[in-house]
C-alpha cells in the first residue's frame, strides 16, 4: 500500500505531470514571468468556471482578503464580523487594516458562521461580513445576503476551502462559492482543490468598479504605468503558477467529484460509530471536501490522533485554538468562555486524509484502525 499522506500532491503530479511539465516549460521558453498570457487566459478561464464576470488574480489568498477591504473603502474603526473558527488569515488582514474585529460562533453542525450569531453581532458600526466556506461547503449566503441587504453591509466570501462548491438558491438558482457576496477570495496554496506549486490567489465580483479598483490596488495602486491613482500593494500572480492553474483547472471537477466519493465511503463506514460524527452537508450547498472533519466525542480526540500517528494515517486539528485565544488577539478583551460552540469544536474537531488519488486500499485501512480504536 502506498504511504497515506493528509494530501498525496505526487500521487496527482504522477497522474497530470506530463502536461504540467510542458506548461511549465512553455513560460520557461517565453520569459513571460511577470503578467504573462497565462495569467489572462487562467483569468478568464476562471470566470467561465466561475460563473462570474471578473476574476483578479493575485500573490496569495491573503492578500485577496486585504484587496477586498481595502478596495471596499473599509476605514479604522469600521466593524467586521467573521467567524472564531477559521484560520488566522481571515483575521489577521482586519486587524492589519486597523479594523475592529468582531468574531462570532459558527453552526456546531455545518461548522460555518452562524447567522442568528452574526445578525445579533451587528451594531452602527457594521461595515463587512466575511463569511468563510468552511472545509469545502458554502455557510447559508442567502439569509447573510438578506442581513447585508437590510443593513447595507459588505458581504466578503472567503472561498479558499472552497473553490468549485455549488450554493442553492431558494428559487432554484446556483451559483459558485464566492461568486454570491460583493467579492470572493480565494487561495491555490498547494493543498487547496484547486491548488498551484507555490503561492497564489484570487478575487471575484461581478461589479465593473470593484473589479478596477482591485486591478488597481493589486498593482500599486497603477491603472495606467506610472499613474498611481490608489494606495495599493505588489500582489501578482506569476506566470509559471498561472500556467500550472490552468492544467488544473480542467480537472477540478474530477478531483472534487472523486473527493466526494471518498466522503461517502467515510461517511458510510462511520454511520453507526455513535462515539464520533461525520461532517454535516447542508441543504443548501454541495460540498467538496477540502477537509474531512469528524467530531470525535468523550475527550478521545487526541488519543485516537495518537493511534492513528502509530499506524501511520496522518491526521490534522484543524483547528486548535480558538482565535479569541490566541495571544495575537488577546487585545479584543474576549473571555475563555464566550464562545462555547467554537471551544467545543477546538476539542473535538479531526480531519482525516482527504485527496482525490486515495486508493481504495488506504480508505479501508483509515476506516479499520478508527472503527477498532472505537472497539467496533
Amino acid at each position: 500500500m502506498r504511504e497515506i499522506q493528509m494530501v498525496d500532491l505526487k500521487a496527482q503530479y504522477e497522474k497530470i505531470g506530463a502536461e504540467i511539465d510542458i506548461a511549465i516549460k512553455s513560460v520557461l521558453e517565453s520569459t513571460a514571468f511577470i503578467k504573462g498570457p497565462d495569467v489572462k487566459l487562467f483569468e478568464e478561464e476562471l470566470q467561465e468556471y466561475m460563473g462570474v464576470k471578473y476574476v483578479v488574480s493575485c500573490a496569495n489568498g491573503t492578500d485577496a482578503l486585504q484587496l477586498a477591504m481595502m478596495a471596499l473603502a473599509l476605514k479604522p474603526g469600521d466593524e467586521v464580523i467573521t467567524t472564531n473558527f477559521t484560520f488566522i488569515a481571515t483575521v489577521e488582514v482586519v486587524a492589519l487594516l486597523g479594523l475592529k474585529l468582531v468574531i462570532v460562533d459558527p453552526d456546531p453542525g455545518s461548522f460555518n458562521i452562524s447567522v442568528e450569531a452574526v445578525r445579533k453581532a451587528i451594531t452602527p458600526k457594521t461595515k463587512a461580513i466575511v463569511p468563510v466556506h468552511l472545509f469545502g461547503q458554502c455557510a447559508y449566503m442567502e439569509s447573510l445576503m438578506e442581513i447585508a441587504k437590510k443593513y447595507n453591509l459588505y458581504i466578503i466570501e472567503d472561498a479558499a476551502q472552497a473553490t468549485g462548491a455549488d450554493y442553492f438558491f431558494r428559487d432554484g438558482t446556483t451559483k459558485k462559492a464566492g461568486t454570491i457576496g460583493h467579492i470572493g477570495t480565494t487561495s491555490f496554496f498547494p493543498s487547496k482543490n484547486l491548488g498551484c506549486y507555490g503561492d497564489g490567489g484570487a478575487l471575484y465580483t461581478n461589479d465593473d468598479a470593484h473589479a478596477e479598483k482591485l486591478r488597481s490596488i493589486a498593482n500599486h495602486g497603477m491603472k495606467v504605468r506610472y499613474h498611481h491613482d490608489d494606495i495599493g500593494i505588489n500582489s501578482r500572480l506569476d506566470s509559471i503558477q498561472a500556467a500550472i492553474l490552468r492544467i488544473k483547472l480542467k480537472y477540478l471537477s474530477h478531483f472534487n467529484s472523486a473527493r466526494r466519493v471518498v466522503a461517502d465511503i467515510y461517511d458510510e463506514a462511520f454511520a453507526k460509530c455513535h462515539s464520533l460524527s461525520v461532517p454535516e452537508r447542508v441543504s443548501y450547498s454541495s460540498h467538496i471536501f477540502h477537509q474531512y472533519t469528524i467530531r470525535v466525542k468523550n475527550g478521545k480526540r487526541d488519543d485516537l490522533k495518537k493511534f492513528l500517528e502509530s499506524k501511520k494515517i496522518p491526521s490534522m486539528v484543524y483547528y486548535p485554538v480558538p482565535l479569541h485565544m490566541q495571544e495575537a488577539y488577546r487585545y479584543l478583551g474576549y473571555r475563555e468562555n464566550d464562545f462555547p460552540v467554537t471551544t467545543a469544536l477546538c476539542k473535538e474537531v479531526l480531519s482525516l486524509p482527504m485527496y482525490p488519488d486515495m486508493e481504495q486500499e488506504q480508505i479501508d485501512y483509515i476506516i479499520l484502525n478508527i472503527l477498532t480504536f472505537f472497539g467496533k
